[in-house]
C-alpha cells in the first residue's frame, strides 16, 4: 500500500481533481488516478471524493492511497528471452520471429507478455494497477528485432508519449531492414499514404485516400541489391501503424520477400530464384523484415539510449544466397 499526499500550490488556479493529481504525482498515469478516485482511494481535505472532474483550488490537501498491484492475469511462463538492456523501469528485448507479443484469442499462452511476467517478476510494479509489462509498441508475430517494454506506470507514460509524438520531443529512432522484390525508384524516398483496415479482408491493412484512415509515413533507403530480383532496404518509421512497412512497400510494387499476405502476387519472381535462394527463402518462412535499430530517451533520466540488432541467421543466409546470384 502506497500512501501519498500533496498540497495544491497557492499560486495555482482551480483545476479538475484528476488533472491536479496528475501534476502532483507524475509517475502515475492520469487514467490510473481517475480509477483510484472512482474507487474511493482519494481524499480532498480529509474527505473521500469519487468524481475525477471535481474542481480543487489552491491550498487543497490531496491524499491518495495506491493499493498493491493486482497479480497479472496472463500466466507467467519461462521463455528464452534475448535481453538487450534492462533496469528498474524498462526492458529492451530482441524478439525472435514467431513470438506473439500479447495474449489474444488463439494465442493465450507462450507470448512475450507471458515470458516477461516470469522474467521480470517483482520488478513489475504495476501498469494501471495490474502487475504486468507495459507494451508501448508491437512487432508482428513474424517480424524479428528490438522492442522496449515498460515495467511501471511512470515508464509506460513517458515511453508512450515519445511514440505518440513520433519522436518530435525526443531521440526516438526506429529502423528496419527489409528484403523487397525489385529495385525502388527513387532509391531513397518517402512513402506517405494513409492506412486503414481493408473493407474486403478485415485481417489486412490497405492504403486509403487522404482524409481517411490514419496518417502513415515510411522513409526508405536502398542499402544494396540482392541479386537481380531483390533489394535490401533500410526503412525508418515516422509513424508506427499496423503492418505499415509491409503495406507501404507493397503499395509501391515492392512487397517483402516471404510476405504471404501482401506479396502473394510475386510468386513468379520467387520461382525465378536459384535453388539455393529458393531454399533459403523457404527456410525463412516469413516476411523478411527485422527491427534493427531502436533509440529513445529514458523516461526517468532523459538519457538517450540506442540499441542495434544484426540480421538474424535465417535472414543473413537468405541475403547471402540472393547476393550469390548477382
Amino acid at each position: 500500500m502506497d500512501e501519498r499526499q500533496a498540497v495544491i500550490a497557492a499560486e495555482a488556479g482551480p483545476a479538475r481533481l484528476d488533472k491536479a493529481l496528475a501534476t502532483a504525482f507524475p509517475d502515475v498515469s492520469r487514467s490510473r488516478l481517475q480509477a483510484l478516485v472512482r474507487d474511493g482511494h482519494v481524499r480532498h481535505d480529509g474527505r473521500v471524493v469519487q468524481d475525477p472532474s471535481r474542481k480543487v483550488g489552491p491550498g487543497a490537501v490531496l491524499a491518495v492511497t495506491i493499493p498493491e498491484a493486482a497479480p497479472a492475469e496472463p500466466e507467467a511462463e519461462s521463455l528464452a528471452l534475448v535481453v538487450a538492456y534492462e533496469d528498474d523501469d524498462l526492458i529492451v528485448i530482441d524478439k525472435p520471429a514467431g513470438l506473439v507479443v500479447h495474449p489474444a484469442p488463439g494465442h493465450e499462452a507462450g507470448t512475450l507478455v507471458n515470458g516477461l511476467i516470469a522474467h521480470c517478476g517483482a520488478s513489475l510494479s504495476g501498469i494501471g494497477g495490474v502487475r504486468r509489462p507495459g507494451i508501448v509498441h508491437r512487432l508482428d508475430k513474424d517480424t524479428s528485432g528490438l522492442m522496449v517494454v515498460a515495467k511501471n506506470d511512470r515508464a509506460h507514460k513517458g515511453l508512450t508519449a515519445q511514440f505518440a509524438d513520433h519522436g518530435r520531443s525526443g531521440p526516438l529512432e526506429r529502423a528496419y531492414l527489409a528484403f523487397a522484390w525489385g529495385v525502388p525508384e527513387p532509391r531513397t524516398g518517402t512513402i506517405n499514404a494513409n492506412l486503414a483496415r481493408s473493407q474486403r479482408n478485415r485481417e489486412k491493412i490497405a492504403v486509403v485516400r487522404d482524409g481517411e484512415g490514419r496518417h502513415a509515413v515510411t522513409h526508405y533507403r536502398m542499402e544494396a541489391p540482392l541479386g537481380p530480383e531483390a533489394s535490401l532496404l533500410r526503412c525508418r518509421l515516422e509513424t508506427g501503424r499496423t503492418h505499415q512497412i509491409r503495406v507501404h512497400l507493397s503499395h509501391r510494387g515492392h512487397p517483402l520477400l516471404g510476405d504471404a499476405v501482401y506479396g502473394s502476387a510475386f510468386k513468379t519472381k520467387a520461382a525465378r530464384l536459384s535453388e539455393p535462394a529458393k531454399a533459403a527463402l523457404a527456410a525463412l518462412g516469413r516476411q523478411a523484415l527485422h527491427a534493427t535499430l531502436l533509440g529513445f530517451a529514458h523516461p526517468r533520466t532523459g538519457e538517450a539510449l540506442r540499441f542495434e540488432s544484426p540480421l538474424p541467421p535465417e535472414m543473413a543466409a537468405l541475403a547471402a544466397a540472393l547476393a550469390a546470384e548477382a
